[in-house]
């Protein structure tokens, strides 16, 4: 009986195996699904595959290196970083970062503006209505947010 539940596990655990694996490769028919969500012929062939493959004691680095040799890299949800994947992986860095550093100099471009307009106007110089806002806009602060019932509320509790 032991010997039954140690065999129920090692199978329970081989197809947890192999479902890791098929939800990790796309279906080459439908192109959407994992060949595990997929009802595909060839989806079907390529989960029978992979048990095989298990079965035979490959690893699962074999086994996807397997996969992506006789169907191309795109049979993978995570292709491998090289120099063709390269603008896949790093775009997002490059677009963060980019869009980073243009905040960062509006914020600074910003900032000098104030202070030349701020020396125009100790020299002088008359400001421009725009300039005339933007100065104002940095010299005044904000007025306070209204205050509601909860804010009442908190105040009269801390008496």
């Amino acid at each position: 009986m032991e010997k039954t539940d140690e065999e129920r596990k090692k199978a329970q655990m081989l197809d947890a195996r192999a479902r890791n694996i098929s939800h990790n490769v796309r279906c080459t028919e439908c192109g959407s699904q994992s060949i595990e969500d997929s009802q595909a012929d060839i989806a079907i062939l390529l989960r029978q595959l992979i048990r095989d493959e298990i079965g035979a004691g490959k690893t699962d680095k074999e086994i996807y290196n397997k996969l992506e040799d006789e169907f191309g890299e795109t049979v993978l949800y995570a292709p491998k970083f090289d120099l063709q994947t390269a603008a896949l992986w790093l775009t997002p860095v490059i677009i963060a970062g980019g869009t980073a550093a243009g905040l960062v100099y509006q914020k600074h471009r910003q900032r000098k503006n104030v202070d030349i307009m701020a020396l125009n106007l100790i020299r002088g110089v008359p400001l421009t209505p725009k300039e005339r806002v933007t100065i104002l806009d940095v010299l005044i602060p904000p007025s306070p947010p209204p205050q509601g019932v909860a804010s009442r509320l908190r105040r009269w509790l801390n008496r």
